[in-house]
């Protein structure tokens, strides 16, 4: 499956925490890129991937911020 994207900019949390969640809960979830504009939105996203065991994720910051989430590392 290709590389799912969501544009979660100028959603207020914890909307992009949701959304993120139910992306990575769908069975054929295997990469997603979440494109934030708040750092409070990072860290809650980040929080939230801790809790899930075999997800792997990268955080570039720019004029937005892109969280790059997939199951397996690299």
């Amino acid at each position: 499956m290709p590389k799912m994207v969501l544009d979660l900019r100028g959603l207020s949390c914890p909307q992009p925490v949701f959304e993120t969640k139910r992306a990575i809960e769908n069975p054929s979830f295997e990469e997603l890129e979440v494109i934030v504009d708040t750092k409070t939105s990072v860290e809650n996203i980040q929080r939230l991937l801790a809790n899930f065991k075999g997800i792997f994720y990268t955080v570039e910051e720019g004029e937005d911020i892109k969280v790059t989430i997939s199951r397996r590392q690299g």
